[in-house]
């Protein structure tokens, strides 16, 4: 099981077998209870091939949102017995997560697009279980490649599984412009044209947009938008020259070098954009985050950018979202509910930026890129990846804690994790899951279970364990030397 409940028993002698007169009961008022069910019933159906109808009251799999309020939007608790199946929250979100649960414990073969054969059993278990961190991320950069509402939803459908609930969307660097802005059309129809290595690049429509934010919201996963600013900027500056200090249009850029772009801070027009851009992007996105990057301004003064955050910050806020940056942007003063999302590497300067924003009541996501960014190489033989924060393998991934990894961080100050992965060298999502699995599950698992469920020889026996279900789902896995995968 990963992630690691918080309690798990067995119940001796008992075996509960799906049989093909099974029923999914629904006993909830609310509407996202039936989604839950139905999305449970569908994939049993194409691999059992049971009818398993979705019925309201109790089933041979009850799904009841009838739990005390005390299991908070998440927890969940599961029976299994010899002659039922039952998930028990207080929410629908708390239910899905319970039935993610139940996958696990079903057969890996459960998970399978196509029918197949039986039996269906699972131990007899009871589960109680809630999440250690509101938090849990994982960050897909669809700026440097492109990837299709297709590739975004299996994303969303592989991090669900592993209880994340937060998609971070990075849509906007040097190398292309992703999500349409009808204020500022050529943003898409000049700035998204380019990539890494000169592909056709391509970006989300209102519509595209719409359809993954809505397909996140079915498995309880909130998309959280990434315009960066003041650098990575390229694509915007490219599109419209009056965005650009000096006026002039710059050429595309498909190369992997950062740093080298910068907003013009001192212009009005500046900020114009971000208006209409963060007003457009807050009108497409119901999560209350829009996160401004703020990272490897390197072109941007010090002192320019201590004026810009503020400003662009500020707008974020006018448009009814919390402000969400990189670590770099606690240099500045920041709006109260402010979110920072750390990718230091054990560097003071880093550390001391994460501290004091906290100190200033920004709450913080831990995303270190030497243990939690899925492009770095797993060793120095990976074919593809980076390599600038370390090699980083499935143990060094798993082997931290969020709330001590920063002396002197209150650990009230966290509030989850977020695994990032930038795909400058990514062109396919076979690359894609071949650098996030099997650490991803690892980064899961931190975010989820409680600091004394952490345990990296059990954890890489439960990973082994996952290996059979990426087979079903054809997940192209690194098979990790560290892990026993026989």
């Amino acid at each position: 099981m990963i992630p690691q409940p918080v309690t798990q028993n067995p119940l001796p002698d008992q075996t509960f077998t799906l049989q093909s007169s099974a029923t999914v009961g629904v006993l909830s008022t609310e509407e996202a209870a039936t989604w839950v069910a139905d999305q449970l019933a569908a994939q049993l159906r194409l691999s059992t091939g049971f009818p398993l109808p979705v019925q309201s009251g109790e089933g041979t799999i009850t799904l009841s949102t009838d739990g005390p309020s005390s299991l908070g939007a998440e927890g969940y608790e599961l029976r299994v017995d010899g002659t039922a199946v039952t998930v028990t929250a207080a929410t629908a979100e708390g239910l899905f997560r319970g039935v993610t649960t139940l996958r696990q414990l079903l057969p890996a073969k459960a998970d399978a697009g196509t029918e197949q054969s039986g039996p269906w059993e699972i131990a007899g278990t009871t589960i109680a279980d809630a999440p250690r961190y509101p938090y849990r991320g994982v960050m897909l950069d669809v700026s440097r490649h492109f990837r299709s509402v297709a590739e975004v939803k299996r994303c969303i459908d592989l991090a669900s599984l592993y209880k994340l609930n937060r998609l971070h969307l990075h849509l906007s660097d040097d190398q292309g412009w992703r999500i349409q802005v009808d204020s500022w059309p050529e943003l898409t129809k000049h700035g998204a044209s380019s990539e890494v290595g000169g592909g056709p690049g391509g970006h989300y429509t209102k519509a595209d947009f719409a359809e993954i934010v809505l397909y996140a919201a079915e498995r309880f996963v909130t998309v959280v938008p990434e315009i960066d600013t003041p650098g990575h900027t390229n694509a915007a500056l490219t599109s419209y020259p009056e965005l650009n200090a000096d006026g002039e249009a710059t050429e595309y850029f498909t190369g992997t070098e950062v740093g080298f772009s910068s907003l013009a801070v001192h212009k009005d027009v500046t900020y114009d954009f971000l208006d209409d851009v963060f007003r457009e992007v807050a009108e497409q996105t119901p999560g209350d985050v829009i996160h401004l990057g703020g990272d490897e301004a390197h072109s941007t003064p010090h002192s320019d950018y201590l004026t810009f955050v503020p400003k662009a910050a500020e707008l974020v806020v006018k448009h009814g979202k919390r402000v969400m940056g990189w670590h770099e942007i606690a240099d500045a003063p920041l709006p109260a509910g402010s979110i920072l999302q750390y990718w230091g590497t054990d560097d003071d300067r880093s550390r001391e930026l994460t501290r004091k924003a906290a100190a200033g009541g920004a709450e913080v996501v831990m995303s270190p890129a030497n243990r939690a960014y899925l492009d770095m190489k797993y060793d120095q033989d990976t074919p593809y990846g980076l390599d600038w924060a370390g090699l980083v393998s499935v143990e060094k991934a798993y082997r931290w804690d969020p709330a001590t990894l920063i002396p002197d961080l209150p650990e009230s100050a966290v509030i989850g994790v977020e695994a990032p992965l930038w795909s400058e060298t990514f062109d396919d999502m076979s690359k894609i899951e071949y650098m996030a699995f099997p650490r991803l599950p690892g980064i899961a698992e931190l975010g989820w279970s409680p600091a004394s469920a952490l345990d990296w020889e059990s954890y890489r026996a439960r990973l082994a364990g996952q290996a059979a279900r990426w087979d079903v789902l054809n997940v192209n896995y690194y098979r990790a030397p560290e892990v026993d995968w026989s």
